[in-house]
Formats: structure tokens, C-alpha cells, sequence
């Protein structure tokens, strides 16, 4: 019991002092871990490191009298892959070319503008029974009309061809089919062929050389190319006017509708390729649509002698107001087509309009009041 009570009064540190430098010696040596064998960690700045790495050994190998030692002899790069082009890119096959206009030695179509300064005028409608028209007077020669109006696409409608629309224009610029693709013949005219502008595409999708491809694929195809021009002087305007050989100038009998027409003239005159390389002019004619004899006769609208002192054109057709014009656009007729077009004016002038830009003579009908029959003097 003594000895207990002096071993626990004796100092605590002489006692821990072995276990404490046991202790040290453990902490100060640890003894060696085995080697990793698993796979290396991935560096994720491993680029940024070796740039450091590259600069440090360039700075490096620069010896102290300033002149770079004899670097080894580099193996070049591996040769990358080339990549087919696109079928529609630039690298792809050339653009086709119209021939230079009057080259006598060309053996291509007649291309026709039919436009207009003023929208609402009926040059849609004109388009469509002119085509018809040259058609069904020529069989044959080879027709193909084509709609310029790129995201406003009508033409299509007044064919009865609405549904029939696979590719379009902007389909045979970028490359995306061939224009035979593209055509939509008429059930009615074997000989007539449509092509569709783009529903989905602004006008800022034509290019000059887009557009003169497609137009040199038609006139290599058909003997009358006849394009519907949008209105105004905007980049569907431009480039349909571009490239004409004849123009059709569509007018109503109003005052802004014919200094819309004006400035339309003086653009194609101005403007048109064959001003550009000093070739014979486009050849321009007058159209006058919704003519009705009655309201000129009472100087409630613009009479032809008047539209011609403003304009100077010689007039191929005057088409008088009917109302079978908007019953056979609803059926997808155009109404030189119509089945009882020998009862309707405007029917006979479209003919009459036709005959007139092949070269016949044609009296110019419809321009006058009738006279009141007996029993409507009667009746009334």
C-alpha cells in the first residue's frame, strides 16, 4: 500500500517521456507507402501547362551567344480529311449563262415580264391567261410561266396547281433539284409549264447569278418564258425586269396606278441588261385592266387616250372590269379558260391581247359604251 501511494506521488512526466519519444519517432519517419499502380489522373489544364512547358524550353534552348541551336528535323502534320462540298455552295457546278442579247447564232426562248408599278392591278391574273393564251395558240411551242413573287406565292392558285408544289425557285437556285424537278406541268395545256416561287423564303434569297441560271435552264427549255413579276421596284422587280426581252406593263385606269407604271418604265429602260450592254431595248407594251367605258365616258376614271399621253406606249389589250375574272381565279382557272368565255368580255380580250403580242391585227373591242337595246331603254 506504500508503495502505491509513492508511485502515484512521484512526477508524471518521467513516466510518459518513453511513450512520448516513441511517438516522435513514428511521426518523423513513416514508413513508405507502396507504389500506384492504377491509371494517371487526367489534367484538366493540361494545354495551358504544356504552352508554359513549350515557352520555358524555347527561352531555354537559346545558348549565351544569343544563336538558337540546330533544331531536329520536324515531321509534318498529318493531312486533314477534305470534306465533299455542298451541292449548293459556290465550288459546286458553274452557274449557267444567258447568251448576249440579239446573238444570232442564240437558240433560246422569249423572255417575257409581265409587271406593274401598282400592286392590285390584275398581273397575276394577266400572267396566267397570257400563258394560257400563247398555249393554246401555239402548240407547238413550248410555254412556262414563272411566279417571281417570292414568300406571296398567287400564281399557283390561278393554275389550279396549288397542291402540286414539291420544289420551288429557291429550291433551283440553292442547288436543292434540278429544274425539270421543279416544273409543274398544266393538266389542260401539255405545252404549258409552271415553276412556284417560295412560300417560305424572302426576296432577299435571288442573286443575280442564281437567277440567270435558272432563267438559261427555261429558255434552253421552252420557246416563251414568262415571268409574274412582283410590284413595285423591290429585289423580286429587279431581277425579273433584269433579264427581259419584252415587258408588259400592267396599268389601271387611275392616276396612281399610271405614275407607278411611269416609274416602272423609266427603270427597265434604265436598268435592264440590254441597256446595260447597249443592246436593243427591251420592247415594253401597255395593258390595261378593269377598263370600264362608262365611268370614262363620265370622267369618273382615266380614259386610254389619256393612260397613253401619260405613259407612250403602244397598247397591246385593254381587259374590261368583269366579274367572272374573280369566279375563275376560286376555281383555278384562268379566265381566257373559262367554258363560257363567248359570253364574257374579258375572256375575248385576253385572246384579243394574245393575238396582238404574236403579231396579229386585232380590233381593239370592249373600249366603248354599247348601246341601250330597245326594251332596256324600255325597262330600263
Amino acid at each position: 500500500m506504500t508503495s502505491l501511494l509513492a508511485r502515484a506521488r512521484a512526477p508524471l512526466l518521467p513516466r510518459i517521456r518513453p511513450a512520448l519519444g516513441l511517438l516522435n519517432s513514428s511521426l518523423s519517419s513513416p514508413p513508405p507507402l507502396p507504389p500506384f499502380t492504377g491509371p494517371q489522373p487526367t489534367r484538366l489544364f493540361a494545354s495551358h501547362a504544356n504552352k508554359k512547358k513549350s515557352k520555358k524550353s524555347s527561352s531555354s534552348s537559346v545558348s549565351s551567344h544569343g544563336a538558337p541551336p540546330s533544331a531536329a528535323p520536324s515531321t509534318p502534320p498529318a493531312a486533314k480529311a477534305v470534306q465533299p462540298p455542298l451541292a449548293n455552295e459556290a465550288s459546286g457546278p458553274e452557274f449557267k449563262k444567258l447568251p448576249a442579247p440579239d446573238d444570232p447564232d442564240a437558240t433560246v426562248g422569249r423572255i417575257v415580264a409581265v409587271t406593274s408599278g401598282k400592286g392590285g392591278v390584275g398581273k397575276t391574273t394577266s400572267a396566267a391567261s397570257f400563258a394560257m393564251g400563247i398555249a393554246a395558240k401555239k402548240p407547238d411551242k413550248s410555254v412556262c410561266v414563272v411566279d417571281f413573287d417570292i414568300g406571296l406565292r398567287n400564281l399557283d392558285i390561278h393554275l389550279g396547281a396549288e397542291r402540286r408544289v414539291v420544289f420551288d425557285f429557291i429550291n433551283v437556285i440553292n442547288r436543292e433539284c434540278t429544274v425539270n424537278q421543279a416544273l409543274i406541268k398544266d393538266k389542260r395545256r401539255p405545252n404549258l409549264s409552271m415553276l412556284a416561287a417560295s412560300q417560305t423564303k424572302d426576296k432577299d434569297a435571288l442573286t443575280v447569278a442564281g437567277v440567270e441560271h435558272v432563267l438559261a435552264s427555261l429558255a434552253s427549255l421552252f420557246d416563251y418564258v414568262i415571268l409574274d413579276s412582283p410590284a413595285g421596284i423591290e429585289s423580286g422587280a429587279k431581277h425579273a425586269m433584269y433579264f427581259a426581252d419584252d415587258a408588259i406593263i400592267v396599268t389601271n385606269p387611275e392616276l396612281s396606278s399610271c405614275r407607278d407604271a411611269d416609274k416602272m418604265i423609266g427603270f427597265i429602260s434604265a436598268r435592264s441588261r440590254r441597256a446595260e450592254t447597249g443592246s436593243r431595248p427591251v420592247t415594253q407594251t401597255l395593258l390595261i385592266t378593269r377598263y370600264d367605258p362608262a365611268r370614262a365616258d363620265k370622267n369618273e376614271s382615266l380614259s386610254i387616250t389619256d393612260i397613253q399621253d401619260l405613259l407612250g406606249l403602244d397598247l397591246v389589250g385593254v381587259i374590261p372590269e368583269s366579274s367572272a375574272i374573280l369566279t375563275c381565279t376560286n376555281l383555278g382557272t384562268p379566265v381566257i379558260e373559262s367554258k363560257d368565255h363567248g359570253a364574257d368580255p374579258s375572256a375575248l380580250a385576253y385572246e384579243d391581247m394574245v393575238d396582238r403580242y404574236l403579231g396579229e391585227e386585232r380590233e381593239m373591242r370592249f373600249t366603248t359604251v354599247e348601246p341601250a337595246s330597245f326594251f332596256k331603254r324600255i325597262f330600263g
